[in-house]
């Protein structure tokens, strides 16, 4: 008999029934909404901690007050929806991280997705003892196997302790890109690449500390067939951040969620941020207005971003994402994988799922067919 059904993610004692992981996207795409019905249908649900307080404010008092209250808020209604696994992702770059670990700790998160930084060290907020004690798993998320090496090395000596799994994430991902503008392109730094250095970069620390550490493939992973293909490279699961965008779950407004739908391969780029980093998001007149020097003003709340220099900044990258997700796009602009393009519905998440469990399926049953044939012949 050929066993052809979609693995499931085993990352300690947590056990994921589909082995998919929705990105978690900010500012305000991926909520309790999407995260809940992610979950409900056996992946991991993924709420992104970023910005919160600027979609809706919760009191008069001050910007990072309500970033807390707003993701509490959204963590216990994602709750309230599902019982399946529920993630956050966690930008080391914020200036909020120390404090959104610990609500994330406090408030019983299944699993932290930290990116935008290498999280070298625990945050000050929670103690090495109460992360042990806690049920939250740790993934960071990485763009190599060097970087996955120097987080674990890093744990390993000061913690005796390390990350339960790690995600890659290659240049075809959306939003910021921990990649240089010339490698994003270069075939040297492709995520078929790079899964498999980084499930060698890790596996001295699985023997080191009898622990099975899951490697999640990320960015540009768009059908079942890629799945199945990053699998074959090591990955444990997948992570799919665009494609989760075009449904109707998702929790930015349905303008929003057209954008994705009328883009063309022509209107996906590549932007500098203000914060120094590439990234990749779809074409529209405010990036033009941006690209020819137009600067748009603001005034700044709360230095939310530890690199950005306010003073000079064109434009606040939170508020222009927070106007995208609210539909407003001549003031903002949505962040977009490679692939967006490819995109033409807007479909339920039981049907992408659906969709994307069957195109596995089909693959590997095939794949696995042909083995069984040639083995049996040879």
């Amino acid at each position: 008999m050929i066993d052809y059904k979609m693995p499931k993610l085993q990352i300690g004692d947590l056990t994921i029934n589909k082995a998919i992981i929705q990105g978690g996207m900010g500012v305000g795409i991926s909520l309790s909404g999407l995260s809940s019905a992610v979950a409900n249908e056996g992946g991991i649900g993924v709420i992104s901690s970023v910005g919160l307080g600027l979609i809706n404010p919760k009191s008069k008092a001050g910007y990072r007050e309500n970033n807390k209250l707003a993701l509490i808020e959204e963590i216990r209604k994602a709750r309230s929806k599902t019982k399946g696994v529920i993630g956050l992702n966690i930008m080391v770059a914020v200036s909020d991280f120390d404090d959104f670990v610990k609500i994330a700790i406090d408030e019983k998160i299944d699993i932290i997705f930290i990116g935008a930084g290498l999280p070298l060290k625990l945050p000050n907020t929670v103690t090495l003892e109460e992360l042990k004690e806690s049920k939250t798993k740790v993934a960071p998320i990485v763009s190599s196997g060097r970087a996955a090496k120097l987080i674990f090395q890093s744990w390993s000596k000061n913690y005796n302790h390390i990350p339960d799994v790690v995600v890659v994430e290659g240049p075809k991902a959306g939003g910021h890109l921990g990649f240089k503008y010339e490698h994003i392109n270069d075939k040297n730094y492709t995520l078929e690449k790079l899964v498999p250095e980084v499930v060698d970069a890790v596996k001295i620390f699985e023997d080191k500390y009898n622990k099975k550490i899951p490697v999640i493939a990320a960015g540009g992973v768009y059908t079942g067939a890629d799945i199945y293909k990053f699998m074959q490279l090591g990955a444990a699961a997948v992570q799919l951040g665009t494609r989760f965008i075009a449904t109707h779950e998702c929790d930015a407004s349905i303008e929003f969620k057209e954008k994705f739908v009328n883009c063309k391969k022509d209107d996906i780029t590549i932007i500098k941020s203000p914060v120094g980093l590439p990234g990749r998001a779809i074409k529209n007149n405010f990036l033009e207005d941006v690209s020819a020097g137009i600067k748009h003003p603001f005034k700044c709340p709360w230095k939310c971003l530890k690199t950005c220099d306010f003073e000079t900044t064109p434009y606040c990258i939170a508020l222009a994402l927070t106007n995208a997700q609210k539909g407003k796009l001549n003031n903002g602009f949505a962040f977009a994988g490679a692939n967006a393009y490819r995109i033409d519905k807007i479909i339920s998440v039981k049907e992408l799922i659906t969709s994307l469990t069957k195109e596995y399926e089909e693959i590997a049953f095939a794949e696995l067919s042909k083995k069984k044939t040639v083995t049996k012949v040879a």
